[in-house]
């Protein structure tokens, strides 16, 4: 899996990390059962700090996408499911857009409405 992050990104570089693996898990990349690089090899590899990593890690772990254990490292989820996982990142892309336009809570739930209504 190639990881890639962009340093000049008004993105936060932990955010940048937990996509590239949620996008590498929906494209096939990664699946059930595969480790990902340990925090401290892909911290060195892209040039972050180890807590940067620890903390995306963290993220997908509390998404239910991998599971971290000590000496075992992160490990994609047999039970992950990726076409919710597909969904999620695409309410989290449509989430970030409408905030960025000024839209709040309750106004993006208007648009879904209206969306699903069509």
């Amino acid at each position: 899996m190639l990881m890639r992050v962009d340093h000049s990104s008004g993105t936060p570089l932990g955010e940048q990390i937990a996509a590239n693996v949620r996008g590498a898990f929906l494209r096939g990349e990664i699946g059930a059962g595969d480790r990902l690089p340990s925090a401290r090899a892909l911290a060195e590899s892209i040039d972050v700090n180890l807590h940067t990593v620890l903390r995306a890690y963290a993220t997908l772990r509390d998404e239910g996408l991998i599971d971290l254990r000590r000496g075992r490292g992160a490990v994609v989820r047999a039970d992950t499911d990726p076409i919710r996982t597909g969904l999620t990142e695409a309410a989290r892309t449509f989430v970030a857009e409408a905030r960025r336009l000024g839209l709040d809570t309750e106004q993006m739930l208007d648009v879904i409405k209206e969306t699903t209504e069509r």
